[in-house]
């Protein structure tokens, strides 16, 4: 999947926590994208399996669409912390983190969380 795809289940994902109930505008009003943009892309996951959409226009994560955001919104939430942990201010961290999250190996992204979980168990981090 492309890293446009990733930050679009990513973004449903989050819409959900927060306000459950997802359509289209909502995506479009958080990414600051246009509506025709959105919508080719939500059709686009529609088709490829990751969301569904009812009759009402609620956008929902199938099981394959939201193991991916799960995945990239952990990466997200673990790499913006330790970025903020080592002093990079909240801001600039949440944006790099945006841009690592989908380009970060597996394995190193383990070896960061591994690191992150003995360094909390000796230095607070």
């Amino acid at each position: 999947m492309r890293e446009s795809g990733e930050m679009y289940l990513e973004t449903i994902q989050v819409l959900k926590e927060r306000i459950v109930n997802v359509r289209s505008i909502d995506i479009a009003n958080e990414m600051g994208f246009s509506k025709p943009s959105v919508s080719r892309a939500v059709g686009t996951l529609k088709r490829d399996g990751y969301i569904t959409i009812d009759e009402h226009g609620l956008i929902n994560l199938t099981p394959s669409g939201e193991k991916i955001a799960s995945n990239i919104y952990e990466r997200h939430k673990v790499l913006s912390g330790l970025l903020r942990s080592i002093g990079v201010d909240p801001k600039i961290a949440t944006e790099d983190a945006c841009k690592i999250e989908h380009d970060i190996s597996d394995v190193t992204f383990e070896a960061i969380k591994k690191f992150i979980r003995d360094r909390s168990l000796g230095d607070g981090l």
